[in-house]
């Protein structure tokens, strides 16, 4: 439990951080790069037009991070009912009588809340994910790797043009790391190179994890699921898609796809308004 708990806070502060980074070097390094001759720039040069695409997403994704953390669950958990003479204890042993709490909730250990619709708990936002922040997760999910995407290719392109080589090969790209180190040791490769280098493989590693993550949490969203009734074994109503899209999306879901929004209502707090 201490593990997880430090795991809890250092995530958020990595994520925070390789993200200040990814900005500097795309705002400092990249995005200038592409400047042939300022003066001579034309209005919608493709060095402009790259520098307002990565601002549209990062500005989306660290948004939707935002609204991810402040959509905190332990709202929701106050106003649950917990039974007569339940406690903590209760939630973390799972003995809970039936109709004490309403379906699918769950008491997280590491934060201490009570989350109705429980997915899982992030450990990069310090946050657990349930019907309240499931929307701005999943678009900072799809916008964080879609952000990492747009700076591999504009590292790619500034470590072409700096070290006069080629990516058309497939292998250009796999080979480039070992033969890298090698230069970088022997004094051929200077650090700020090596530096960009390395941060190519990690927005590819952090890309294709969000990337995976988002499809797989679209899946089961079309199923009507959340990762912590599959990982239970609880048997789900059968619904339509679309019933199960509009409930964690909203009818207005183009918008969160465009800008950062605040997530749809829970149906719990529909449920109790009526």
């Amino acid at each position: 439990m201490l593990v997880l708990r430090l795991l809890n806070v250092v995530a958020p502060a990595y994520f925070l951080c390789i993200s200040l980074v990814t900005f500097v070097l795309q705002i400092f390094v990249f995005i200038p790069s592409m400047f042939r001759d300022p003066s001579t720039t034309p209005l919608f040069s493709p060095a402009l037009l790259h520098g307002a695409l990565f601002l549209f997403l990062s500005a989306n994704a660290l948004g939707n991070y935002v609204l991810v953390i402040q959509s905190s669950p332990e709202d929701l958990g106050k106003d649950l009912y917990l039974g007569e003479g339940a406690e903590v204890a209760d939630w973390l042993d799972g003995n809970r009588s039936p109709g004490s709490a309403l379906p699918s909730t769950h008491f997280c250990r590491l934060c201490a809340r009570v989350t109705q619709r429980h997915d899982h708990h992030c450990f990069f936002t310090g946050n657990c994910i349930g019907s309240r922040n499931m929307r701005n997760f999943i678009m900072f999910c799809l916008y964080t790797s879609l952000a990492c995407l747009d700076s591999l290719v504009a590292g790619m392109a500034y470590i072409s043009a700096t070290l006069s080589m080629s990516f058309a090969d497939p292998l250009a790209f796999l080979t480039l790391l070992p033969h890298s180190i090698s230069h970088f040791f022997s004094g051929a490769l200077p650090s700020s190179e090596m530096f960009v280098i390395l941060m190519l493989y990690l927005w590819l590693g952090i890309g294709l994890a969000c990337a995976g993550f988002c499809c797989h949490q679209m899946l089961l969203i079309l199923r009507g699921q959340t990762r912590y009734q599959v990982r239970k074994g609880m048997v789900v109503r059968a619904r339509p898609w679309r019933d199960n899209l509009q409930e964690v999306f909203g009818k207005k879901w183009l918008l969160g796809l465009l800008i950062p929004v605040q997530n749809v209502e829970s149906s719990y707090r529909r449920q109790k308004e009526k």
